[in-house]
């Protein structure tokens, strides 16, 4: 990658501790020699191998945020988001959707399960033993979670589940799936929805693999409960009050999600520069014409502004500094700011790097191809407009 002043500008100690540097420089290495190497070959091949799972485990990827009871390290969200800013040089969306699935699936269990269930479910998951996987999305609505259809109806000791779920991501190989369901068929909306873990080898699960634009190195599954028996102690808090759960889940989701657009767009920026240079039409580099320097300046500035923003929020999220109305609102506003400027850059990139742009194994082509996932995964461009709305009292 190109080296710039946006790319290694010195980072904000208001931020940003020696700590976080030292933390940075390791997952950048790991990045470095664990995946970005073979990510066309994972991409082409649809999958990367389990293995990766551990190798991060090892360096301490995928416990960060987690107790030290559990196997995690305790850390602030900026560690957090310098993991999914530097898995993102890689390149691949795929990798980072699937290999960190668990930051979605697993908040629900630390947060709501009994203390027996997370002392049985996330060592292994921090261990790069166990892969989970979040399942609230169905097949006649995304992002209206509060009109869910799967059912849970409680049977003695056990939850007769019944449903589907689409567009699960990690839903193939996934261990165990943090379930929405509707436990109260009587109450319309958010009010009768209960979260439950269901594990994989579940009798009565069935997954089909889907074939998508991007993330190829992701494995997606649509998933069919048929009259499967979960135990109820693997219910998540109370019964019907899964709502809020699911809520603050989706708000730490889109933080994240943030960090690694910011990351891809960075990518892009980095590619078109370095095109840029060693490109040359009637004798001089590309980077001298002036359509090309205001290309990459535009670029540069959204992706300024986004760094903006994620680290300012990150740091009142951490802090719990401000109206939580306000946080939520902001929030929302970010990822749909994150997403437009990956978009952007992606697009910018491609047409900067002209044919070469759209030949296969170069990092702004698949980043282009899984721009779209990001802006309707984890909320809507246009459910993400509205929350904010909302949250303003608009």
């Amino acid at each position: 990658m190109t080296d710039n002043l946006l790319l290694s500008a010195t980072r904000n100690t208001h931020y940003y501790t020696p700590d976080h540097e030292q933390f940075r420089d390791m997952v950048r290495n790991f990045v470095a020699h664990e995946i970005a190497p073979f990510v066309n070959e994972w991409d082409e091949a649809g999958g990367f191998p389990r293995e990766l799972y551990h190798k991060a485990a090892e360096v301490g990827l995928l416990g960060i945020g987690y107790p030290e009871q559990y196997g995690g390290t305790p850390a602030d969200v900026f560690y957090q988001m310098i993991v999914g800013e530097e898995v993102a040089r890689a390149g691949c969306g795929g990798v980072s959707a699937s290999l960190f699935s668990h930051t979605i699936g697993t908040p629900p269990v630390l947060h709501a399960g009994s203390e027996e269930l997370k002392a049985r479910v996330l060592p292994g998951v921090l261990a790069g033993q166990k892969i989970s996987a979040l399942a609230i999305t169905e097949p006649g609505g995304g992002s209206d979670v509060a009109g869910l259809r799967t059912t849970a109806v409680l049977d003695g000791d056990h939850y007769i589940v019944n449903g589907e779920k689409t567009f699960i991501t990690s839903g193939i190989r996934a261990d165990y799936f943090t379930v929405a369901v509707r436990t109260n068929p009587d109450v319309k909306g958010a009010g009768g929805v209960s979260l439950l873990l269901i594990e994989g080898d579940t009798p009565g699960i069935a997954r089909t693999p889907l074939d998508k634009m991007g993330w190829w190195a992701s494995d997606t599954a649509h998933l069919h409960f048929e009259n499967c028996r979960v135990p109820a102690a693997n219910l998540l808090g109370v019964e019907n009050e899964g709502f809020r759960i699911v809520m603050r889940n989706f708000n730490s989701e889109r933080l994240f999600m943030a960090a690694g657009a910011y990351g891809f767009a960075q990518v892009c920026y980095a590619d078109a520069l370095d095109w840029a240079r060693q490109r040359k039409t009637f004798g001089l580099p590309i980077v001298e014409r002036q359509v090309i320097r205001h290309k990459l300046v535009d670029m540069s500035m959204k992706i300024e502004s986004v760094r903006c923003m994620l680290e300012d929020l990150a740091w009142r999220v951490e802090h719990k500094i401000g109206d939580p109305r306000l946080l939520v609102a902001q929030t929302a506003m970010l990822k749909n700011l994150a997403m437009q400027t990956m978009q952007f850059c992606a697009d910018e990139a491609v047409q900067i790097l002209g044919g070469m742009g759209y030949m296969r194994g170069t990092r702004p082509e698949r980043i282009y191809r899984e721009v779209k996932v990001n802006m309707i995964g984890g909320g809507s461009v246009e459910i993400m407009k509205d929350l904010a709305a909302k949250q303003l009292g608009l």
